[in-house]
């Protein structure tokens, strides 16, 4: 919530690039924090020094956000501001209890000696240098595996993939990235459910079909298996209808007006990134077959990241807040008031000149134009509904395709060309495809095919993401 709104802010003023002062102190609390709730090495790898955050909503540009101080302390924070006389402010609820970051942060406080905090940043330096790895490892296997439809799926190669030969940690984090971006969802598989996720993609070739994280894979068509298909599931239990609102037509173009040289610094950070990686050797990586944030540590022993001392005030750190958040799990009162509601705007009206983002995945618009007939008695509405795509919205195309008495020859037409389309999707992927109703429920439009009831109707569905493939859910400075 507070990075939502400190983006609304940058959006409102044509900020590209926001810096907050997380500090090392900051980051060595995170990383107990997710330690007792045993995170793996991704998750203890903490804040990354630059990631890019993409609206809840909406079409605008991505926000970079940086964070320049992770290597600074909180000592050294108040010491510049003291030597510049500069004043700051303290939140009083840094010192409540009832936070388990308050917790961690005076308990780390006690373990003030040099040794300590350094063998600490040392670990967390590894885990981010794991995170960076597996990253890189994943850009790749998409690059060289994955292609994305314009319908809004993608197909993976598994015999270019070869996911048999890939480590556990990177398939997983591959996997990851291909179903958030498909679902627009950051909810990741975990537990048992990645394990299965995992044994079903190293089928080769695949003969069954799965459904995780709100979407539904299966063999490509004519693959014969050797290519998996990964599109939105209609029957997720997750919400499927209009997300958020819609923007005025001329807001489709607007874009933030931020500096030139940002892409540019964006692309040199990855460059760098790529170059720092793989100079290091595989042996340089530590944590790649950890299963356990137990394990995690136990091996920075092992390797002499950790001294014998550190590691047991570490394990001692994360037993103890381990303990209170299980305990805080097991009291928590059985009641309406504990369950969590996800918000969800229902509306699914689009009027006409206006842009719809349907299912964070396309740009719907649409517009009555004159010329195109004559006596048009859809352009009454002003107003359209707009749902994905059922099995009797296909029988009704080819009902239009042969109907000699109630349809127009430009409906027809219109008709066989959008079943011949169809034909080149697979009938998994086309069910999450917009369609356009009247207040009625008569089908206008599917645009993604063809498909019009008439030719002063002029529909667009652009597949547009939220979030691009592997963006907003990893660093890459």
């Amino acid at each position: 919530m507070r990075y939502e709104k400190l983006q609304n802010i940058c959006i409102q003023h044509q900020i590209g690039v926001l810096l907050t002062a997380h500090h090392a102190d900051d980051q060595a609390e995170l990383f107990i924090l997710r330690l007792s709730r045993n995170s793996g090495v991704l998750g203890l790898a903490g804040m990354a020094l630059a990631t890019q955050l993409f609206a809840t909503h909406g079409i605008s540009n991505s926000i970079l956000l940086v964070r320049p101080l992770l290597d600074f302390s909180k000592q050294d924070l108040y010491k510049i501001c003291e030597e510049g006389k500069q004043q700051w402010v303290e939140d009083p609820t840094n010192q409540n209890t009832i936070f388990a970051r308050n917790r961690i942060r005076m308990s780390l406080g006690n373990l003030s000696s040099c040794i300590f905090k350094s063998e600490l940043q040392a670990v967390i330096s590894a885990c981010r240098m794991t995170r960076v790895y597996v990253d890189q490892i994943c850009c790749s296997l998409v690059n060289q595996s994955v292609t994305v439809m314009p319908e809004g799926y993608a197909i993976i190669d598994l015999s270019i993939l070869n996911p048999s030969k890939v480590l556990d940690i990177c398939l997983s984090k591959f996997v990851t990235l291909l179903l958030q971006f498909i679902s627009q969802r950051q909810r990741p598989v975990r537990g048992s459910a990645q394990k299965l996720l995992l044994d079903y993609i190293r089928m080769f070739p695949c003969k069954s079909s799965f459904t995780a994280a709100g979407c539904y894979l299966c063999p490509s068509p004519s693959s014969k298996g050797t290519k998996l298909l990964i599109c939105c599931s209609v029957n997720s239990t997750l919400p499927m209808k209009m997300m958020k609102s819609f923007y005025a037509a001329a807001s489709f173009n607007e874009k933030l007006k931020v500096s030139s040289d940002l892409t540019q610094i964006i692309e040199n950070g990855r460059s760098y990134l790529n170059k720092m990686v793989f100079l290091n050797t595989s042996d340089k990586i530590h944590f790649l077959n950890t299963k356990s944030s137990e394990s995690i540590l136990s091996e920075a022993k092992c390797v002499k990241i950790l001294s014998e001392s550190t590691h047991t005030s570490i394990c001692s750190l994360q037993k103890n807040e381990h303990e209170k958040f299980q305990l805080k799990t097991k009291t928590l009162p059985d009641n309406g008031s504990c369950k969590v509601v996800e918000l969800v705007n229902n509306v699914k009206q689009l009027h006409q000149g206006q842009i719809g983002h349907f299912m964070d995945r396309f740009l719907v618009s649409w517009e009555f134009v004159s010329g195109g007939c004559c006596g048009c008695v859809f352009g009454q509405y002003s107003v359209m509904e707009v749902r994905h795509m059922v099995d009797d919205d296909w029988l009704y195309l080819s009902k239009l395709s042969k109907s000699e008495n109630l349809c127009s020859d430009f409906v027809k037409v219109s008709a066989r060309e959008a079943l011949r389309v169809l034909k080149s999707i697979p009938v998994a992927a086309r069910r999450s495809l917009p369609v356009l109703v009247n207040p009625k429920g008569q089908i206008l439009s599917i645009p993604n095919i063809g498909f019009s009831i008439c030719p002063c109707l002029k529909v667009s569905a652009k597949f547009n993401p939220r979030v691009p493939l592997g963006g907003g859910y990893s660093s890459f400075l």
